[in-house]
């Protein structure tokens, strides 16, 4: 059993979406408890078995409640949660019933790097965890920073569906936003949120433009930061090269267009926005954040500058939009490196690994 209680799109809704229908593609039925009404819900394929949960918050005692009975209901092998709301309500659907048996794996996914809240209330939660995935090394290591012994803790890094992602059939970018045709195109896929770094991305587009004066920036997703971002734009002139088009559910068709991706973020736990650019062979720049260093090894598989660097992102961006044959060189190999160690079956592959290796050392059955 999967619980996401995310009601919008992201990286993080993705990779469970992958991750249940890759289980299910291997014969080990999984079912997605997700939000009624959210993306992620709307996303899942026909077929896949989902049940409705809409929390208000982590305290909302009666969703605990409804995921209680869900757990008796299924009476699942593996519960597992992708974000720290559902956690908190698994914790509570437990407590309600503290000698279900067998009691079920608890894993919990990590996928940001922001430390562990330290209140008696986020302690309590994750002591119910059994065992923490986390989609980097970095993460990793905060975990045990945080007082998650080692021994609780896996590896398994985000996965990209290439041969999907192949089949979704470009679209022009250009067209659809109304740029000008042939002009430069450097893409950012994020939230607006303060730690995905767009303000330092538009300070480097206006570094950019002084250069290239037809280049143009283009910002896919919704978030805190827009208003604070447009204000931005506006201020350093930059309406016409600066663009924030909101959502869209079809980015990765249009994301084809860019001439390079630029991932600005201050903090990432792994950036899997960034993993699908690289899967469709644009080449990337990103920061040496979190666990972004871990997909990208510098001017081998893409660039890697400085978080908060205006200057060396825009250096960086420059050198991929001068200089063509870096920018195929990159490319290509980027795809290889997430084609050798960030596919979706080696993340499906990776994470059965874990469920079946701590059943096994509790006592339990693996399923094979």
């Amino acid at each position: 059993m999967h619980v996401d209680t995310a009601r919008t799109w992201r990286g993080g809704q993705n990779q469970v979406l992958l991750t249940v229908t890759g289980l299910c593609g291997l014969d080990h039925p999984a079912v997605l408890v997700a939000q009624g009404s959210g993306e992620l819900t709307r996303r899942a394929h026909e077929g896949l078995r989902t049940v409705a949960l809409n929390p208000s918050s982590e305290y909302d005692v009666q969703a605990g409640w409804q995921l209680h009975r869900v757990l008796r209901s299924i009476n699942p092998d593996v519960v597992h949660v992708h974000d720290p709301m559902g956690v908190a309500l698994i914790a509570m659907a437990l407590k309600m019933q503290p000698r279900l048996t067998p009691r079920p794996l608890i894993v919990a996914s990590r996928r940001v790097d922001f430390h562990l809240k330290k209140n008696a209330f986020s302690r309590w939660k994750y002591r119910h965890v059994d065992v923490f995935i986390a989609v980097s090394r970095v993460i990793a290591g905060m975990l045990v920073e945080d007082g998650i012994p080692p021994d609780r803790i896996e590896v398994v890094h985000d996965g990209v569906n290439i041969s999907a992602m192949d089949k979704i059939p470009a679209e022009d970018a250009h067209k659809a936003l109304w740029l000008p045709h042939g002009a430069p195109l450097v893409g950012n896929v994020a939230a607006l949120v303060p730690h995905k770094g767009q303000k330092v991305l538009i300070a480097a587009a206006a570094l950019v433009v002084r250069q290239v004066l037809d280049a143009r920036f283009v910002i896919f997703g919704e978030g805190e930061l827009r208003e604070p971002l447009e204000r931005q734009v506006k201020e350093l002139g930059l309406e016409r090269h600066v663009f924030l088009p909101g959502f869209r559910a079809n980015v990765i068709a249009l994301q084809k267009s860019f001439d390079v991706f630029a991932m600005s973020s201050i903090t990432e736990g792994l950036g899997s926005s960034m993993l699908d650019a690289m899967a469709c062979g644009i080449p990337v720049v990103g920061t040496r954040a979190g666990g972004i260093p871990e997909a990208i090894e510098h001017d081998r598989s893409g660039l890697l500058v400085r978080p908060h660097h205006a200057d060396e992102l825009a250096a960086a961006i420059l050198a991929l939009l001068n200089d063509p044959d870096l920018r195929t060189r990159l490319g290509a190999a980027g795809r290889a490196r997430v084609e050798r160690h960030f596919s979706v079956e080696k993340m499906v592959e990776g994470t059965l690994a874990v469920y079946q290796s701590r059943l096994a050392a509790r006592g339990g059955e693996t399923g094979e």
